[in-house]
């Protein structure tokens, strides 16, 4: 069949199934499944939100292409994300993690995640992970007719990112947590045009 045509309607590219998306979920079919399946749908699940926190701070500098090829090595590696088995991680364990070449192997990266374990169940204390990060949902979501139009911050990512830094998480800066917002459902961002806007059934 013919490679997906590149006609725009409102700024996203019509795939070869008739279906329009914005061009980075067009052509590499695990992006495309992703995009279709996962991003931005709602997580409400303590463990979910933590993964998803966690690999949006294992993506800054890099790709989300290169993060997700490697989801199922780092769930691995990070016992599922069960923030009650990641906080007892100890020196042993961080090692261990910069020795997987399936992983990325940031110490950062490696440390702040178990430390956002701990900050996770002390969280529970304050009702949990998921109402924190959800208490921060925006009265509107952007409407963005092209890629340029979506913001990479807001003015409730930049209050999230403060308000975990206060409670010991690491690797929280706004445009990470904005990331987050919109892979779990927070915000919708898909461009207006594409078959995905407003799937999540928030907005």
């Amino acid at each position: 069949m013919d490679d997906p045509t590149t006609e725009p309607i409102a700024h996203v590219v019509v795939g070869e199934d008739g279906l329009p998306r914005p061009a980075w979920a067009a052509t590499d079919p695990l992006m495309r499944e992703y995009y279709d399946t996962v991003w931005g749908m709602p997580v409400r699940d303590e463990r979910g939100l933590f993964e998803r926190l966690s690999l949006e701070a294992f993506q800054s500098g890099l790709s989300w292409a290169t993060i997700l090829r490697k989801r199922e090595a780092f769930r691995a590696a990070f016992a599922d994300f069960d923030p009650d088995v990641v906080a007892a991680f100890d020196q042993a364990d961080v090692e261990r993690l910069m020795a997987d070449a399936a992983i990325v192997r940031n110490r950062r990266k490696i440390e702040a995640t178990i430390r956002n374990a701990r900050a996770t169940i002390d969280l529970r204390a304050e009702g949990g992970l998921v109402e924190f990060i959800w208490s921060h949902r925006p009265e509107r979501t952007p409407e963005p007719m092209t890629i340029a139009d979506i913001p990479t911050t807001s003015p409730e990512s930049v209050a999230l990112a403060k308000a975990l830094k206060k409670r010991g998480f690491a690797h929280v800066g706004p445009t990470t947590m904005f990331a987050l917002m919109e892979a779990v459902g927070i915000v919708d961002t898909h461009l207006l045009g594409s078959h995905r806007r407003g799937s999540s059934g928030v907005w």
